[in-house]
């Protein structure tokens, strides 16, 4: 048995954050265009998963948990409605219940490499079916039988078990197309409050939000 390798001083361990800075003025009108931009300079930056965010519930006796998922598409909110962050997951999964019980959430995209993080706050409200089915069909097939096999979030008894039911999922739809099963879905998050983080030097990082305001927007600063 191989020996541990004795961690760093976790307390000693910090980086300086100068790679640029953030100002009222750097902002776009709305937070989803703010987003957009910011987005496409993570793709350009060859990021690691620039799409994959951290997505919080909580559980109805206020536990709360949290998990990556890959944001997979955005919605430009007109009236009422805010901007939406589109992602899909089985229904029936934790996070799927938990969201369904109470659509509050909270969305985290760090892009370390940049200095940079969002964090979004708002309201999951499920996918229409035909969008759900419209992004199904198009997902690689492995991903499509893997939605079968997997009663997602659920204790089994072993991988064997997932590889048998994959292999039984597979013979199942060989030679035809891979529907969408019923408990698989998406879900949108509305957007009520967006914050753009940049790290400052000296830890004095600038913070700026969009709070929804009637119609439009409001920006604060907040302190780091």
């Amino acid at each position: 048995m191989s020996r541990e390798s004795p961690l760093p001083d976790l307390a000693a361990l910090r980086e300086e954050y100068a790679a640029g800075g953030l100002v009222e003025s750097d902002l776009a009108a709305d937070p989803m265009t703010m987003f957009r931009g910011w987005l496409a300079e993570a793709i350009a930056a060859g990021l690691y998963e620039p799409t994959a965010m951290v997505v919080a519930s909580v559980a109805p006796d206020g536990a709360p948990s949290s998990r990556m998922v890959l944001l997979k598409g955005l919605h430009d909110g007109v009236g009422p409605q805010g901007p939406g962050f589109v992602f899909f997951t089985n229904r029936e999964s934790r996070k799927g219940v938990e969201l369904t019980t109470n659509p509050r959430c909270a969305l985290l995209f760090p892009w370390h490499p940049l200095e940079r993080q969002v964090r979004i706050e708002g309201t999951a409200e499920p996918l229409p079916r035909v969008e759900v089915e419209a992004y199904f069909s198009g997902r690689p097939r492995g991903s499509q039988l893997g939605a079968w096999a997997s009663p997602q979030s659920r204790p089994v008894a072993g991988r064997w078990a997932l590889l048998e039911a994959y292999d039984e999922v597979r013979e199942r739809f060989e030679g035809r197309d891979v529907p969408a099963p019923e408990q698989w879905g998406g879900f949108v998050v509305r957007a009520e409050a967006v914050e753009f983080w940049q790290g400052r030097p000296g830890r004095m990082h600038d913070r700026l939000v969009y709070r929804r305001a009637d119609a439009g927007w409001r920006v604060e600063r907040l302190a780091p």
